[in-house]
């Protein structure tokens, strides 16, 4: 439900922005702000003026924001809707990546990839998708590896526990 309301609102601010990308990371800056725990308590809080927190979302933008990204603030303040814009963010952020056909994904694994295992990576989910794929590594507890492009629906697994059951249940069927 947040999503499709998101969706309303980062079209509106992309039809009215003459700048949207920079409108994005601004977006995006206040969401990471917006995830901290007194943050958002102060955005839930019905004891806090919708107004007050309006303009301590505009201030935390400072001078650098143009007035159309002042003015959108104002109206999801207004509709108190302030706490969509972390899903505001992501949707324009997706929005930007389709445009462009550059996405990007993450690796998880226990080992670090080498930049070179990890551009084959890229190359080769460039070659699957036609799109250009821009991986993060990130580490983890998976014994194999495991990546992800969340905006392409896109997620592969290995497993080296997998693999292993997958070829003792063959030899046991083909004897």
């Amino acid at each position: 439900m947040e999503e499709l309301i998101a969706k309303r609102y980062a079209t509106a601010l992309s039809s009215a922005s003459k700048d949207v990308s920079a409108a994005t990371k601004a977006l995006t800056v206040l969401s990471e702000a917006i995830d901290s725990e007194e943050i958002t308590s102060v955005l839930a809080s019905p004891i806090v003026d919708a107004e007050k927190k309006t303009e301590m979302i505009i201030a935390a933008l400072g001078d650098a924001a143009d007035d159309t990204l002042k003015n959108f603030i104002r109206i999801l303040g207004e509709h108190k809707r302030l706490t969509l814009i972390p899903v505001i963010a992501k949707v324009l952020n997706a929005d930007l990546q389709k445009a462009a056909n550059k996405y990007e994904g993450v690796v998880i694994s226990s080992d670090k990839l080498e930049k070179e295992e990890l551009g084959k990576l890229e190359e080769t989910l460039e070659k699957y998708t036609g799109a250009k794929i821009k991986l993060k590594q990130k580490k983890g507890d998976l014994d194999g590896l495991r990546v992800a492009v969340e905006d392409l629906g896109i997620e592969v697994n290995f497993s080296k526990q997998r693999v292993k059951e997958q070829l003792i249940d063959f030899i046991k069927k083909s004897l």
